[in-house]
């Protein structure tokens, strides 16, 4: 499992950099969403677009909730932004789409750095070595 989830990010980081490589920085979120997901595609791997994430409180699932710019593999929620700087509230976002999905890992992506390494930020919501 962690094996796979391993080669997934990896797969997930080679197409960011190649979106970069390509793109530049300073577009639109979308636009990089529509070019990540067409590499990611081509992988042959499985994703899912604006994924909404419910809220559930106290036992009631309220129909307000967040939206996951993609979700790879049903396992790796990718969350992408073009802005100057990734802020703190950023990254406990990802992990709050993390927590409320049940999922383990995230990608924060983003795009407007002149170094994609620099605009990766891996998220993990309580992972397991398996």
């Amino acid at each position: 499992m962690m094996q796979k989830m391993n080669e997934i990010t990896k797969i997930i980081i080679d197409c960011a950099y190649k979106v970069h490589q390509t793109l530049g920085p300073g577009l639109l979120e979308s636009v990089y969403q529509s070019a990540i997901s067409y590499e990611l595609k081509n992988h042959n791997l499985k994703i899912e677009e604006q994924v909404p994430i419910s809220v559930k409180y106290r036992g009631v699932d309220l129909s307000v909730g967040f939206i996951a710019d993609i979700i790879v593999e049903e396992k790796i929620i990718v969350e992408l932004k073009s802005v100057d700087h990734i802020a703190p509230v950023h990254k406990k976002q990802l992990l709050t789409y993390l927590r409320l999905a049940d999922k383990r890992l995230g990608l924060l992506i983003n795009f407007n750095e002149a170094l994609i390494k620099n605009g990766i930020t891996r998220i993990v919501n309580n992972l397991l070595e398996e």
